[in-house]
């Protein structure tokens, strides 16, 4: 079944009980500057679901474009997408959870004739903020999801809120079973090995929560939302999203034309002329701010990968046309803005070109200094020299560094980059965000995190183990080090009961400034060491960690909660990639 059968059954479906078809909103928010892009199917439904009344009444459905930046640099594995479509249906104090569930349930086996062994489904397990939901786990026994395929998890997991405040309320997703062997014999749709896929998920919203806690919303609604292009996936049978139609005539021209073979790189270059596309047709430019930055490092970052491939650049507007002529009955804006889009993208290329040729020279010329003086870090000055006289794009940079195995002091670029021009910084969605920029209780509690880690990963691999890189968020830590192979299971469980053992001993977090060669003596971690000058922090957690710093952390473990790894993997030869979570229970 194709993507746009998927979507009019859909849409047909909800029509045909009572709901509104409405148009997407743009992918650029209109009087809303928190946001750069429309990222979720309810953002342009905020007031109404706070109870303003819709002009098309209380049932609402639609296809909404979303465009999400936070994984921008994940885009070239087989699921990370930058441009996606959300399919949604809405109940503004309407219908609850009985009817909700019910007509997903229909949808799914009726509509898309999936059968009912493929589907499981997670409720909440319930706290001291709202109950256990038996509501919606008893109506999923009612309409026949089979024993032992439904489960309980907390907010983590079943809870949905659009960041810290707003409306929200527990959920109930559905998951499909791909048919792959379970990872053990626990497995569930928690799980990230691949066997439980995500594909639907109604959002109960009955609650506000603001600084003061949780209270209860004038109406209670129904949010949902189902991913197109992942259940295009799976119902056609496919790996990935870039084997479907949505992406595949645009892999397939690449290939063609590429000199040089690398699935991650076609994959970077479809998805991001996608992407790029769909923000040009809804007026989205290139800038150096704000979402014209996004739009000009996503085309600056296909050019890259065309280039990786040794693919004529002159051949960019035939794969637009190609992308433009593939996705017009399920866009028509793309036709009708199909010239603006290639002069916009030809234009940008034929800058970045030049920037380019330059900022590679300079790199390859820097990148050989550094490892002639024995370092595997390129400095923060030149990163910012690379910036400021080519233009060359720090995540560009990043990348080079990352493909011949060295680092990059983004922190120190962002230190330098911010007193050079505030506003760049402020539009680039979060990219420096590799050190602590955004600063608060749940960033400085992974920070402390990726020490306990640091060490734990050396007590259970070796002391070969270093620290090549991080990214902290509010929702998780990223963390590369150096190890030859990929980690056994046993390996990753004896580290993170290690890092909780240490959590729960409640260790105090002590700093102390010393000399750098003082510190070298007492035994710290010294990450990236050339970077340092005479005095450095050296921050210790109990008897366990001892490393240079520059902070913030916790004064104690104890209350950082319950530490989750999710993912171990490959990030480039010799470095492996921790993903991990903190759960607070």
């Amino acid at each position: 079944m194709k993507a746009i059968e998927i979507r009019n059954k859909y849409l047909d479906f909800f029509k045909r009980h009572g709901h509104a078809v409405i148009p997407s909103a743009s992918l650029i928010p209109e009087n809303d500057p928190s946001v750069l892009f429309t990222t979720a199917g309810m953002q342009p439904l905020v007031p109404y679901l706070l109870g303003e009344k819709h002009p098309e009444g209380t049932r609402l459905t639609d296809y909404q474009k979303c465009l999400r930046t936070n994984d921008i640099d994940e885009v070239g594995d087989n699921r990370h997408l930058t441009y996606f479509e959300m399919l949604g249906n809405w109940s503004l104090g309407d219908y609850f959870k009985e009817e909700s569930i019910k007509m997903s349930f229909e949808f799914l086996t009726k509509e898309l004739h999936i059968p009912v062994e493929k589907l499981s489904v997670t409720c909440f397990a319930g706290d001291d903020d709202c109950p256990r939901d038996d509501v919606s786990a008893n109506v999923w026994k009612e309409v026949g999801i089979l024993d032992g395929h439904i489960y309980f998890y907390g907010k983590d997991d079943n809870w949905w809120i659009a960041g810290e405040e707003g409306p929200c309320g527990p959920d109930t997703e559905m998951f499909y079973d791909t048919g792959k062997p379970a990872c053990g014999p626990d497995c569930q749709p928690s799980c990230d090995c691949g066997k439980y896929v995500e594909i639907w998920n109604n959002v109960f919203m009955e609650y506000y929560k603001d600084k003061n806690g949780y209270s209860k919303l004038k109406q209670r609604n129904v949010d949902t939302g189902l991913g197109l292009e992942r259940m295009t996936m799976l119902l056609q049978g496919k790996e990935t999203p870039f084997d479907t139609e949505l992406f595949s005539p645009v892999m397939e021209k690449i290939q063609a034309l590429q000199k040089v073979d690398s699935i991650e790189s076609r994959r970077i270059i479809a998805e991001h002329l996608r992407s790029s596309m769909m923000i040009i047709a809804d007026g989205g430019r290139p800038s150096n701010i704000d979402r014209g930055y996004v739009l000009r490092r996503l085309i600056r970052r296909m050019i890259r990968h065309m280039n990786k491939l040794q693919i004529d650049l002159s051949e960019l507007s035939t794969i637009i046309d190609i992308n433009v002529d593939n996705l017009k009955e399920m866009y028509p804006e793309l036709e009708q803005n199909r010239e603006t889009i290639k002069n916009v993208i030809n234009e940008e290329k034929d800058k970045f070109v030049k920037t380019l040729t330059h900022g590679e020279r300079e790199f390859q010329k820097e990148m050989q200094k550094a490892k002639e003086n024995g370092k595997s870090e390129i400095d923060a000055k030149v990163v910012f020299r690379l910036y400021d006289t080519y233009g060359f794009p720090p995540e560009v940079t990043k990348e080079l560094a990352d493909e011949n195995d060295m680092t990059v002091d983004l922190k120190g670029f962002e230190e330098l980059f911010k007193a050079h021009q505030e506003k760049s910084r402020m539009g680039s969605t979060q990219k420096f965000k590799g050190g602590l920029a955004d600063q608060n209780e749940k960033t400085i509690a992974y920070h402390t995190a990726t020490h306990l880690l640091h060490q734990a990963l050396r007590t259970v691999l070796g002391d070969h183990v270093k620290q090549s890189g991080s990214n902290i968020t509010e929702e998780r830590l990223r963390f590369d080090f150096t190890h030859p192979q990929k980690m056994t299971k046993e390996e990753i469980q004896k580290v993170e009961d290690l890092v909780n053992e240490q959590i729960q001993r409640d260790l105090p977090v002590t700093c102390e400034e010393i000399s750098y060669e003082d510190a070298k003596n007492s035994g710290a971690i010294g990450l990236f060491t050339d970077k340092y000058g005479d005095k450095v922090k050296v921050y210790t957690i109990g008897d366990f960690s001892k490393e240079i710093c520059g902070g913030p952390h916790v004064t104690h473990t104890g209350d950082m909660g319950r530490f989750k790894i999710k993912k171990e993997e490959s990030s480039s030869s010799g470095i492996r990639r921790i993903k991990a979570i903190l759960i607070k229970e």
